[in-house]
């Protein structure tokens, strides 16, 4: 029996008009060196696309699957890696995909986890930077994408595992064209990997408390469904030229607290083998108290209680989000510690034995807090003070005069960002101390990076701005020229920053010779590759601002 996703003409004009778009965006590339020939034809080893039911087919461990080449890569995309989420599934541990029969295609996105609605799309600015694709919504959204340059050969690939930022309620494994993983498979040689997993309230509702069972992991199902995806990885990725005992999990704010966090999961122990955090430091997480307090909320604004909660599985997802947000916020489902799942906070206050042998790239960008379209926000120095002043009370001249003594040529808006204790200190700090604990563990290395590169896009006010390292680490520079301004200066910095990601996927190790020396990070030396227009080994960067922030928050932590 052949499984198909059924379409209409509709879909098909629309998919066509996308596909058009998607080769006018994206280069032509020359044939990479390893790619595998497997074409019915000379004509059609000649096109971008090889679209046959000749090519591109992979047997998994739940069935057959036929994916496409497109400029000599294999890709492979919605291909299930657990079953529906659905219904009686709902809240529930995630299970492996349903066997099929026949030869399932897998040639476009799958669903998307259940999310509330994005309200970004009216800040025009923000929509043409990040130009998202949202996607369509549906339960049965354990899906990941594949990008490998050949099935059949010999080599054993590094395998490189993303995982989406999104405050773990919002996005995709596709939500941004960053994400597209052609250019890091064929620049590295690696298998690229991205994939949806449950968000916010569905993956993060703590049911365990009341009396059944079934519900005992509702609480981080989100986790649970990333583990199940690394589970798939691990049987069936050979199939696909990648090495199973080489994996590398990286990901980029929520994606990085991800990151984190399966360093101290017991149960993502020895699924991988490298972890890159990229602006998403993860050091202490919710409470399980908290969590369920939260899940009150949820079920009283759903008019449910302890007799009758199971029958949120049987309630429309929109009506779900809609009460979440409302009595939660939209960012309200975070993760939490439970005990067992996750058993204690990942690096607070120290880092774990469990992951020891694990080393780590660790990192954030230069202006963290760096506004999307506001360009009259902080545009005063005054306005800074004002601002500073309310942040820090008595310590603001400080760090005011610090921040601009370190960057004298730095506009109001670019010193705001550097001192936010929101986001800037709050990333920075953590990325900091995680690097401290991870190399006090005396195990693996880890090493330490500054993302400094400022874009030139809308007048260069949006700076170095949170995950704009991505288009760099994906090597999509060009396809990104809304975020990167594509050309020649990114594209040859995307050159040094890939290949640094892929080196520690391969090695461990992201040193490579067109960087300066970079030493494994260590308290003393504080060694740290800022990666821009011309890339530098510092120590510590702007530590003396650092510590002047990293004073307010022990202060507020410890009132």
């Amino acid at each position: 029996m052949q499984v198909a996703r059924s379409i209409d003409r509709r879909t098909v004009l629309k998919s066509a008009a996308g596909l058009a778009a998607d080769a006018l965006a994206s280069p032509l590339i020359p044939r990479g060196a390893f790619a595998e020939s497997t074409s019915p034809s000379p004509d059609l080893r000649a096109a971008i696309i090889q679209a046959s039911s000749s090519v591109a087919n992979v047997e998994t461990s739940a069935g057959k699957i036929r994916g496409y080449i497109r400029n000599d890569i294999y890709t492979f995309k919605g291909v299930p890696y657990g079953a529906s989420t659905a219904g009686s599934a709902r809240f529930l541990a995630p299970s492996k995909p349903v066997p099929w029969t026949g030869v399932r295609t897998t040639m476009h996105y799958g669903p998307v986890a259940p999310q509330p609605k994005r309200e970004n799309w009216n800040r025009d600015e923000m929509a043409f930077l990040l130009d998202w694709d949202d996607g369509y919504a549906g339960e049965d959204c354990l899906v990941l994408n594949i990008w490998t340059q050949s099935l059949s050969d010999s080599r054993k690939r590094p395998v490189m595992v993303w995982l989406h930022g999104g405050a773990s309620t919002f996005g995709s494994g596709h939500q941004l064209k960053c994400y597209d993983g052609e250019n890091l498979c064929r620049r590295g040689d690696a298998v690229v990997i991205t994939l949806n997993h449950r968000l916010g309230i569905f993956g993060y509702l703590d049911l365990s408390r009341l009396g059944d069972d079934a519900f005992a992991d509702s609480v981080n199902v989100g986790m649970l469904d990333i583990v199940q995806a690394l589970q798939w990885v691990r049987e069936n990725i050979a199939n696909f030229g990648g090495d199973p005992g080489n994996v590398t999990i990286f990901g980029e704010s929520s994606g990085g607290y991800e990151v984190s966090i399966l360093m101290n999961m017991p149960r993502a122990q020895g699924l991988f083998h490298r972890a890159i955090v990229q602006s998403g430091s993860s050091l202490k997480l919710n409470t399980k108290d908290q969590a369920a307090q939260r899940t009150d909320r949820v079920l009283k604004g759903l008019g449910l209680n302890r007799s009758n909660f199971s029958k949120i599985q049987t309630l429309p997802v929109e009506q779900i989000i809609e009460v979440a947000t409302k009595v939660g916020g939209a960012l309200g489902a975070r993760f939490w510690v439970d005990g067992q799942l996750i058993p204690t906070d990942p690096f607070d206050p120290s880092a774990l034995k469990m992951s020891a042998q694990v080393p780590m790239l660790i990192g954030t960008v230069l202006n963290e807090a760096s506004p999307i379209g506001d360009p009259g926000l902080e545009a005063e120095f005054a306005d800074v003070e004002k601002h500073a002043t309310a942040t820090f009370g008595g310590k603001a001249p400080a760090i005011i005069e610090t921040a601009r003594r370190l960057h004298p040529k730095a506009s109001p808006i670019e010193i705001s960002t550097l001192i936010d204790l929101s986001v800037a200190g709050s990333l920075l700090y953590n990325a900091i101390k995680q690097a401290q604990l991870k190399s006090a563990l005396g195990g693996a290395p880890a090493y330490m990076y500054l993302f400094a590169w400022q874009t030139p896009v809308l007048d260069g006010r949006l700076l170095a701005l949170h995950q704009s390292e991505i288009p760099f680490v994906f090597d999509n520079t060009d396809g990104c020229a809304s975020m990167t301004g594509g050309g020649p200066e990114p594209r040859a910095l995307a050159a040094k920053v890939c290949d640094a990601w892929i080196n520690f996927a391969r090695h461990g190790n992201p040193s490579h010779p067109g960087l300066p020396d970079w030493p494994a990070f260590t308290k003393d030396n504080g060694a740290t590759m800022v990666f821009d227009s011309a890339c530098r080994l510092q120590s510590y960067p702007d530590r003396e601002l650092h510590d002047l922030i990293v004073s307010v928050i022990r202060e507020r932590t410890h009132s």
